[in-house]
């Protein structure tokens, strides 16, 4: 069965907004999605993901547009090894999913894999980081927590809250029953 979403989140760290068209399955995850940004500077950005089985990013094709001129990037993932615009990387092998900046729909992947929006647990994980807009990728150490159910007093649908953290940097992400964020404070919230 498959689950079709069109979450839209107010991005404050961007001053912009992202809608992604979701396909959930039977452990994959589809979408395209489109993100207006004002911060650094103006941009728009247009993505397509396709996930293997377990939620293991295969492909993110991602095109951004500012006053810069316009990039593309494809990223390809063949069974933990990398390749970015068609070039190895070898930094990034082990890696199983990307991280688009900014983007609170990059989080499905690792909390869904995990049922972390369900059950108790703490994982370590390496990312392929998309910094935007400029497209650059790094690799990003990354842990996801569970703290907990979530109180559904406000009407959200608020199924947990999972700690994410990268660096010094820390966040209690509210998820909905899907796995996809509802609140990741400082960066994002989903419109309702």
């Amino acid at each position: 069965m498959i689950t079709h979403l069109v979450p839209t989140w107010e991005v404050s760290e961007s001053g912009g907004v992202e809608t992604a068209w979701v396909e959930l399955g039977d452990g994959t995850l589809r979408a395209h999605g489109r993100v207006a940004g004002l911060v650094p500077a103006p941009y728009w950005l247009d993505y397509e993901l396709d996930t293997g089985p377990g939620w293991t990013t295969r492909r993110l094709a991602v095109r951004a547009a500012s006053a810069e001129g316009t990039r593309v990037l494809e990223l390809l993932n063949d069974d933990g090894r990398w390749t970015v615009d068609g070039h190895r990387r070898p930094e990034l092998d082990g890696a199983l999913d990307y991280d688009l900046g900014l983007s609170p729909l990059t989080n499905a992947m690792p909390v869904l894999r995990h049922r972390l929006h369900r059950e108790p647990g703490r994982h370590d994980f390496l990312m392929a980081w998309v910094r935007v807009p400029d497209l650059t990728v790094h690799p990003s150490r990354q842990t996801y927590t569970h703290l907990g159910p979530a109180a559904d007093d406000d009407g959200t649908g608020a199924a947990a809250t999972v700690r994410y953290e990268s660096g010094d940097f820390r966040s209690d992400l509210l998820l909905d029953g899907h796995g996809l964020v509802l609140d990741y404070p400082g960066l994002a919230r989903r419109h309702h």
